[in-house]
């Protein structure tokens, strides 16, 4: 974060994404690391620890390619907008880790252009993990192309199945596990700045909240894939929508009785 404050310009959009990855190798699955996620997500215990755990403790990894000097865009105005996860096999406590992070894809859209980061953990040279994040920056960026398959997100019509309230704090500590100390999550009056109400929670750690909420899925491949619609603020009531559908679970999260959801998405397995 110290590097994009020290690097105000920022090259632009090219043609074709830049070619950055970022790697790290040997990561234990245990000590703080595994504690701070358990305690923020509340998912110890739950079959779906997994699939989360390296979503959010390998966001570094995409928040050293987002902050680059020669990434073409600045971080302050990127948002987090879809996440596509995959856990291809179990592991547990103990578990050592090899993470690495490129960019993928571009595309220009209507109002801005999205970028995708793909994500992939490895234990003793064979895949157990991969993600693929996309993040939006708002903007002209010249005439918009074809969508994502994923742009749209199911609905979810069921009755709401669960109400509870958001933690009022947290920031800081889901910041040291994920890297992400952008203000937006730490800072009220930052945040008020890019016209939310107040900081708001990190995406990664809400979602955890609600498959702590939802059965537990033991079975690998497990996939998820979520929308990411709208800040979820702290300390906010909420109430979580979820559906069985064929093949896996969708589920929306509203926050204080708004009708559009800030998160949507659809657990497989």
């Amino acid at each position: 974060m110290a590097r994009a404050i020290l690097t105000p310009r920022r090259p632009g959009l090219q043609a074709q994404p830049p070619p950055l990855a970022a790697s790290w190798r040997g990561h234990r699955v245990d000590g703080a690391p595994l504690d701070d996620f358990f305690a923020l997500t509340g998912l110890k215990g739950h079959a779906a620890w997994p699939l989360l755990y390296p979503h959010l403790v390998a966001f570094r990894l995409q928040m050293a390619v987002l902050t680059d000097r020669s990434f073409p865009l600045p971080i302050w105005n990127a948002l987090q907008i879809r996440n596509r996860l995959m856990l291809h096999r179990p592991f547990d406590r103990g578990a050592v880790l090899d993470f690495a992070t490129c960019v993928r894809a571009q595309r220009i859209v209507e109002k801005g252009v999205e970028i995708d980061l793909h994500t992939t953990a490895q234990s003793s040279d064979s895949p157990v993990w991969e993600s693929a994040n996309t993040f939006y920056y708002r903007g002209r960026f010249g005439e918009a192309g074809e969508a994502s398959p994923f742009a749209v997100a199911p609905r979810v019509e069921s009755a709401e199945r669960l109400r509870w309230t958001l933690p009022a704090g947290g920031g800081v500590r889901c910041g040291r596990l994920t890297g992400d100390y952008n203000g937006i999550h730490l800072f009220d009056g930052y945040a008020r700045r890019f016209e939310f109400r107040g900081a708001f929670q990190h995406p990664q750690r809400v979602i955890g909240e609600c498959l702590a909420r939802l059965p537990q899925r033991a079975s690998t491949p497990l996939r998820l894939d979520a929308w990411l619609k709208g800040p979820v603020y702290y300390g906010a009531e909420v109430a979580l929508r979820v559906a069985v559908v064929c093949g896996g679970t969708t589920f929306a999260l509203h926050v204080n009785d708004e009708e559009r959801p800030a998160i949507v998405a659809r657990l497989y397995g």
